[in-house]
């Protein structure tokens, strides 16, 4: 920051300093030049401002000039004297110049000045401040750096642009550095200069990028970047790489150093890299952080009151994963993240970036996965944010065609431009590098993938093959998979994607897309359809059950309940079970019986564990108070005994992907609304045998076929009384009868509870106690 000095110093000036040095009393630079500065016209002051070498009257003197609107009144303090030498004011509107002859410099003629050789000082009609000069110092980026972000290759060009606190030549102070090829003029503007633009503008480098460092400033630094485009026109930019934002309504940007929170999680990090989650449990918890829970005043959780209530919340109930709904910083609290416009900010609606990687810290101390979603597919048209940022339509596309989204009023971005794929690919790691998440998931693929989506004829552009493959997102997409995983091994990327694209969570080498997992949305739809049918009707619709088989192994597919479902009229879980009360508690308890059955990993939006009544609110809370009331702690209990069933049985989660870890047992009882299957581990004895029944009718000796004789311990019953139903079981277990059924030799006969699911575990050595 300037340091303040005594106004003294100014008024002493002319007894103390050497005489001014100034040989031509003409000023250095032209008229178009001060004219361009003075005015915030000038494309790149780096080139006038500062010292330089001039040749006057043959001989080399030393020039600095400065500009500083406001002052009255200006000189430089040479570090290696202390000496005062006066500025001469060239211009009323701030600018000063002073003049040096070489010896009175100490430099040898031509020799680079140091940029702290001297420090500029200016006198306000309210006191006076002293200041290393910015433009004294050299650029920071490299002619490497330029290069690979020219290309659209340097991953890791969140550590180059954005705001960065850093010691140059022993000073410290933020550079600062930002992508606006098509600009005139780029200016730091913040608390720390009035906003002006006139004063910190920045230097123009190569492929469009600017660049300065302002010396004295530090973390905490208020700033936005203001952008003169080629038309004259001056907008106020958020930074697209700032990593911390004002609260909102404020939006500007804040410096904040991110490198400086001392992580305590490499135990976890160290075996990521080798952890099979395809292979292994997968129960996600997804949350929206806003509306979790609140505080004793009614306000959010910040992510420190996160770490301390929700981890042993997580624990309890056994999920092996937390996904977080965006955390990046959005300027709508209703769009719940997913109208990101800070990617690289972490939210200050509950915290500092220090705060958030505290929770996620925590979490892997406790053993738990965080995911968060990421939003590639479009961004909020927010005159601060991304859109039109340089005066052109720099990361979106310029046709509204396929520039702009019709569902969510937003703009896509331009995956065919190099910097645009580099600002998304490096955001991507960023978070798993910064913040150590162990997984993103991608928000919208479909809309990314399809050049029609939600457009009608005449709405889209083809493809250069007339088709309506994006092809440009696919590269991205294809690209984003491949470095991500090459960089970091045991990190996932999941995709929310809709259609029917082929090969989504497979190898790009095998000419996939190269996601990890992708979400079953045709199984939610269809499974929530059958669902909602009164029981009686079921047998109509036994399709609807047992058609996920038929690609469930197409893909790594998560089941997904998410926030989706519980939205926008749609209703709470429990809300869309038919009949009274029993039965849409009984229905919705079946419903997570047969959902934890089923090949594919788990997610669970919160309050569904809770059985809410009511649909998700972002500006509300979940009903805590329901923990009291016995049918719905009855449905908590079971999805904690479910996940941690998920967690300890290898037959539920080893072999989810592929048919040697599924075998259907009954598929084709529709008149009794009943489907038996069996799920198997890597090892094939090691199996469990799972029996569900849609119907309210307790069905007295329904035989079921199994692979093997012997005790079948009965490790799961959704009708237990434990879970608040009518306690219809098997006496918890029940062996096996020599009678061939369903194509096999021997058979059960069982006790199936009315809309309830069973878990029959085999025990070959066990008697019946």
């Amino acid at each position: 920051m300037e340091e303040r000095v005594s106004a003294h110093a100014f008024d002493s000036m002319a007894k103390t300093e050497e005489k001014p040095t100034q040989v031509n009393p003409v000023h250095s630079i032209s008229r178009d030049d001060i004219e361009n500065l003075v005015r915030a016209r000038h494309p790149d002051p780096s080139r006038i401002l500062g010292p330089h070498w001039i040749d006057q009257g043959g001989k080399p003197r030393l020039v600095i000039r400065a500009f500083r609107p406001g002052a009255v009144e200006a000189g430089i303090v040479w570090s290696a004297s202390l000496k005062v030498h006066p500025a001469k004011q060239i211009d009323p509107a701030g600018l000063f110049e002073v003049i040096l002859p070489a010896d009175i410099s100490g430099l040898r003629a031509g020799e680079a000045v140091s940029p702290t050789a001297y420090r500029l000082r200016f006198q306000f009609p309210g006191g006076a401040t002293e200041t290393y000069d910015a433009y004294a110092f050299p650029p920071l980026l490299t002619d490497y750096d330029l290069h690979l972000l020219g290309e659209g290759t340097h991953y890791l060009n969140y550590e180059k642009q954005g705001a960065h606190v850093r010691d140059v030549s022993g000073v410290r102070g933020v550079h600062f550095s930002v992508w606006a090829p098509n600009a005139k003029r780029v200016s730091v503007v913040g608390n720390f200069n009035s906003w002006d633009g006139r004063v910190a503008a920045m230097r123009s480098r190569t492929n469009g990028n600017w660049e300065i460092f302002l010396p004295g400033l530090d973390e905490g630094a208020v700033y936005k970047f203001e952008i003169l485009s080629g038309s004259g026109q001056l907008g106020l930019k958020s930074d697209p790489y700032g990593f911390y934002s004002e609260f909102r309504p404020n939006n500007a940007s804040v410096v904040f150093n991110i490198d400086r929170y001392a992580w305590s999680d490499s135990a976890w990090l160290e075996t990521r890299a080798s952890r099979d989650w395809l292979h292994a449990p997968m129960s996600i918890y997804e949350v929206h952080a806003g509306s979790w829970r609140k505080n004793a005043e009614g306000k959010w959780l910040t992510y420190r009151q996160l770490a301390a209530e929700l981890i042993p919340y997580l624990k309890r109930m056994n999920y092996t994963h937390v996904e977080f709904m965006p955390l990046m910083e959005h300027p709508l609290d209703a769009s719940w993240g997913y109208q990101t416009l800070g990617y690289y900010a972490a939210t200050s609606r509950f915290g500092t970036p220090a705060d958030l990687m505290y929770l996620i810290d925590r979490c892997h101390q406790e053993g738990i996965g965080v995911l968060l979603d990421w939003t590639p597919a479009h961004f909020p048209r927010d005159s601060h944010g991304l859109g039109f940022f340089d005066g052109t339509h720099l990361y979106e596309h310029a046709d509204p065609r396929m520039g702009a989204h019709p569902d969510w009023g937003t703009l896509v971005f331009n995956y065919g431009r190099n910097e645009v794929q580099n600002y998304l690919l490096s955001n991507a790691l960023f978070w798993i590098d910064k913040y150590h998440v162990d997984g993103l998931r991608v928000d919208a693929v479909a809309s990314m993938l399809y050049l029609d989506y939600s457009r009608k004829p005449g709405e889209w552009v083809p493809n250069p093959f007339g088709g309506r493959e994006n092809l440009d997102a696919v590269a991205f997409i294809k690209r984003l998979n491949e470095v991500l995983h090459s960089r970091h091994p045991g990190a996932l990327t999941i995709a929310e994607e809709s259609t029917s694209w082929p090969a989504v969570s497979r190898p790009v080498y095998m000419g996939g897309l190269g996601f990890d997992l992708k979400w079953n949305m045709g199984w939610m739809n269809d499974t929530l359809r059958y669902f909602e049918q009164d029981p009686i009707n079921r047998k109509f619709h036994h399709n609807e059950l047992t058609f996920s088989m038929i690609y469930a192994f197409h893909e790594n597919f998560i089941l997904p309940f998410s926030h989706d479902e519980v939205v926008h009229g749609k209703r709470a879980l429990l809300s869309k079970m038919p009949g009274d009360d029993w039965q849409k508690f009984a229905n919705l308890r079946l419903l997570y019986g047969y959902m934890y059955g089923h090949p594919g990993k788990k997610l669970l939006f919160m309050g569904c564990e809770l059985a809410q009544r009511f649909e998700f609110s972002e500006t509300g809370s979940l009903d805590w108070t329901l923990e009291n009331s016995p049918p719905h702690r009855g449905v908590q209990r079971l999805v904690a005994d479910l996940n941690k069933l998920h967690a300890s049985e290898r037959a539920l989660c080893e072999v989810d992907f592929e048919w040697s870890g599924y075998e259907w047992i009954e598929a084709n009882d529709g008149a009794n609304s009943v489907v038996a299957f069996v799920r198997r581990a890597k090892s094939p004895e090691n199996y469990v045998v799972v029996v569900c029944n849609f119907t309210p009718v307790a069905r007295e000796g329904y035989r079921v076929g199994v692979p093997s004789g012997g005790f079948y311990r009965e490790i799961m019953n959704t009708d237990s009384s434990h879970y608040e139903g009518s306690g219809v079981g098997n006496a918890g277990g029940i062996h096996s009868e020599p009678v061939p059924w369903n194509d096999r030799p021997h058979s059960l006969k069982l006790r199936l509870p009315p809309l309830g699911v069973i878990y029959l575990k085999p025990e070959f050595n066990s008697k019946r106690s």
